[in-house]
């Protein structure tokens, strides 16, 4: 699966990854004819806090209805000593806009987690956080968002090399 997603990526390339281990190790795999840079503290997973680790059920069953805001409302609802949806989003676009303005003819290979993912799409697309949220976010797929000219559009979610 990886010699697919590899294949299927843009070369040559920037590529950067959130600072987790499970994103920097895809990265360091996708290194052939494209540059490696520092890792991005900006676009690691969200913060889920007191959640963190714990399987949906296990949060659903601790906090229900505060659980159920957090997918059906996301925006400022958090998880306890978390991080909301817009608190993730502002993280992340400041980083995002500036890749952009300092290599606005690259390809930028971002390896990223799926919060962080569905908050560029929110912002690519024009969607709602909740429409979002309708999308599926597999491992190892490809989200394709287009910066050119100040304008984004979505042109690939989910894609499977």
């Amino acid at each position: 699966m990886i010699a697919r997603l590899d294949a299927a990526l843009p070369r040559p390339a920037l590529v950067v990854s959130s600072d987790l281990i499970r994103a920097r190790a895809t990265a360091d795999v996708l290194m052939q004819g494209r540059q490696r840079l520092a890792d991005a503290p900006d676009i690691r997973e969200f913060d889920f806090g007191d959640w963190d680790g714990l399987h949906f059920t296990q949060v659903s069953e601790r906090d229900p209805a505060l659980s159920r805001r957090y997918w059906e409302e996301p925006g400022d609802v958090a998880p306890p000593n978390g991080e909301s949806w817009n608190a993730a989003a502002a993280r992340a676009a400041p980083f995002v806009d500036r890749m952009n303005r300092a290599h606005p003819e690259a390809h930028i290979v971002a390896v990223a987690h799926f919060g962080i993912i569905m908050t560029q799409i929110e912002r690519a697309s024009g969607l709602s956080a909740y429409e979002v949220l309708g999308h599926r976010i597999d491992n190892l797929s490809i989200t394709r968002l287009v910066h050119e000219a100040g304008e984004w559009r979505v042109e690939a979610i989910n894609h499977q090399p």
